[in-house]
């Protein structure tokens, strides 16, 4: 990789991995600019440098991700030119951070190797201010002091009190602290008089345990590394330990052990795959290996996805090479935009084209949206398509659809209006037009029988959306269902419109494909896609559920808010990411149906906690806003896990310059 790409790919972590959580200091952006974290990671790991996410070092030791860096040093409040100390060097990183804004930075590391390594990497960047020591961390460095800042990157039981008498009246430490070694409360400590100090709780984090006089002792029971936080009981522990034995490990998602799980899928006409986000690489990319073996190994017939009818069908008329004039719009531009317009979906899609490429087009493979959020685009394709075959009917659409013009810019808002006396509602013209175009379906189809399902899917997305919003009063267990109810009528009708024996992929979140009724929702009265195609279509169904417990996930704080990069909390006990969590292992595969291990099967069937992240992630109010009661092996028949995760990469605009047209992610 050459130097400009690494310059490139430093840009773009500082705004999708710093910027984008909240740092905003300039000089610590600034900072992260200039340091060349490649120069600080082994040779062999270099292209992993501006990766969201801790990578492995010399003496089985890790380099902090940048991110936790950032918020770190920015924690500090340092203006410039001060005297900073820093402990637990590690590869160098922080220090070489930390010395782009400070006077001089002083830095500690135990391990002499990691001490000795970390002074070559400073002094071959460039870094002349940055003075290295081996020794124990946790006393400081006494004769240095006092310090304007301290930084620890280390997880402590307590305070050290020695650094926090080496701090200079109105000097900031900022360490982790927790009595487990493996999960801690990041804490800012300013000493505001000469034995009076404020304490500030910034974050949960995981670090590993600061060794020394002030912190853990050498001998003291260790968290397996990258893992730790071990708290299950006795009976779980023997739960993990067959999971570990039955299960398909995987160290990367783009080398799934698929010979297995394809023999399990067997002949089912519908695969639903599952997300536990909205904004998880991992699950993205795993969710394409296995549709690509499906396709080329199964011959599935069409991709359908929790997205919208006609964005989907802007990027199927690219995947099919179909020869429709371009859109005026971008597909997938309306807020959640990084759900869909990401390098994970982008990827893809180029691979459907490329594979459909050779095929005639009757043995081309489909790409649909299930979901209803699109109704104004939704009407203009109707008007479009009936412009063009019948311009009569579609005068008459426009008078029809006049009557949801005025809701266009808050669609919501209609829910109030239907509810007013006098009010006539919509609901009878829309209802109206799509059966008018059923009713056509000889004379239309006859044309183009593709544009005429797009017409008439467009039609029926109107007359489920207008009732879908006008529910939006009564709560959320209305609208959801049928939410949930109009993907499933949208699914059957691809079913019927690729014919007898055809097969379909569906991707949406596990809260869509896992069945509703091994879950919370079922005692809400709610139901979902999953359990619509388990009542209909029975063992012709396979489910895939996907878990993650720590990393990183792109999510709003809010609908409609920017998304951000946010930090996925630890999986909470009594949870079920908590227990693959204790697998230690990176990742898996886990049979969960009749043919899958009995003994798993019967450990997971006690209903645990189950954690579902959105489109919005409230990591303050996680136990309330993102776990339910499950029951895993009712709920799917299969199980990824992801120990470890990451965000979701969006299309960034300057890449999609000089696209074609016809490109349905165009700017």
């Amino acid at each position: 990789m050459t130097e400009r790409d690494q310059t490139s790919r430093r840009e773009a972590m500082v705004d999708y991995q710093v910027r984008a959580r909240g740092v905003r200091s300039p000089e610590v952006l600034d900072a992260m600019r200039r340091v060349p974290r490649e120069a600080f990671v082994p040779a062999d790991l270099r292209e992993f440098a501006y990766d969201d996410t801790a990578l492995p070092i010399a003496a089985g030791q890790t380099i902090t991700q940048p991110a936790i860096v950032a918020m770190m040093v920015e924690a500090l409040d340092l203006n410039g030119g001060e005297r900073v100390l820093d402990v637990g060097t590690g590869s160098g990183y922080a220090a070489a951070v930390l010395a782009c804004i400070a006077g001089r930075v002083f830095t500690i590391e135990r391990i002499g190797e990691l001490a000795e390594l970390a002074e070559q990497a400073l002094g071959s960047t460039g870094f002349t201010n940055v003075e290295v020591r081996t020794g124990d961390g946790s006393r400081g460095w006494p004769e240095a002091a006092p310090f304007d800042a301290i930084m620890v990157a280390a997880g402590s039981p307590t305070v050290p009190e020695a650094l926090k008498r080496q701090l200079a009246i109105g000097g900031r430490l900022v360490v982790p602290v927790g009595s487990d070694d493996g999960v801690q409360e990041l804490m800012r400590i300013t000493r505001v008089g000469e034995d009076e100090y404020q304490s500030e709780d910034l974050a949960d984090v995981r670090f590993v345990p600061l060794v020394g006089e002030a912190g853990w002792s050498e001998s003291s029971p260790r968290p397996r590394r990258g893992f730790g936080r071990r708290t299950v009981s006795e009976a779980d522990q023997r739960l993990v330990d067959r999971v570990v034995a039955v299960s398909e490990p995987f160290d990367s998602v783009d080398d799934l052990p698929l010979s297995g799980l394809l023999d399990r899928i067997g002949d089912a006409r519908l695969v639903l795959i599952g997300e536990a986000s909205h904004g998880t690489s991992e699950f993205y990319r795993a969710r394409q290996r296995i549709t690509r073996a499906l396709i080329e190994e199964k011959g599935f017939d069409f991709v359908a996805i929790e997205g919208d009818w006609p964005d989907a069908a802007r990027i199927d008329h690219y995947v099919r090479h179909a020869e429709y004039p371009p859109s005026e719009w971008t597909a997938f531009a309306r807020f959640p935009t990084w759900m869909w317009r990401n390098e994970e979906v982008r990827g893809f899609v180029d691979w459907l084209r490329g594979h459909n490429a050779e095929r005639a087009p009757s043995d081309r493979v489909a790409f649909h949206g299930l979901d209803l959020y699109s109704l104004y685009n939704s009407i203009a394709a109707v008007l479009d398509y009936l412009d063009e075959v019948d311009p009569e009917a579609a005068m008459v659409a426009r008078e029809r659809y006049s009557c949801l013009t005025p809701f266009e810019p808050d669609p919501a808002t209609y829910a109030r209006m239907a509810l007013s006396p006098g009010y006539a509602g919509c609901e009878a013209p829309v209802v109206e037009m799509l059966r008018d175009l059923q009713q056509r379906h000889r004379v239309y189809a006859e044309k183009d029988g593709d544009r005429f399902l797009d017409a008439v899917q467009n039609a029926r997305l109107v007359a489920n959306a207008e009732e879908y919003y006008r529910s939006m009063f009564y709560g959320s267990r209305s609208s959801w269902n049928l939410r949930d109810t109009h993907m499933f009528e949208t699914l059957e009708a691809l079913l019927v419109h690729h014919g007898e024996g055809s097969r379909g992929v569906i991707w949406a979140h596990n809260s869509h494909v896992g069945d509703a009724r091994a879950t919370d929702m079922s005692r809400r009265g709610e139901f979902n896609i999953g359990q619509l195609c388990r009542a209909r279509y029975g063992e012709a169904v396979y489910t895939i559920g996907f878990g993650t417990d720590t990393g990183t996930v792109a999510a709003a704080s809010n609908w409609d808010e920017p998304m951000e990069v946010k930090n996925l909390r630890p999986s909470l006990p009594d949870s079920y990411e908590r227990l693959c969590h204790e697998t230690g292992r990176a990742g898996f595969l886990l049979p969960l149906g009749e043919d899958g291990d009995a003994e798993v099967r019967a450990g997971l069937a006690e209903q645990r906690l189950e954690r579902a992240v959105g489109v919005i992630y409230r990591p303050e109010t996680e136990r309330v806003s993102h776990y339910f009661h499950a029951e895993l092996p009712r709920q799917f028949d299969e199980y990824v896990w992801v120990d470890r995760s990451r965000a979701v990469t969006p299309l960034d605009s300057r890449a999609l310059e000089g696209a074609a047209d016809t490109y349905p992610f165009g700017l």
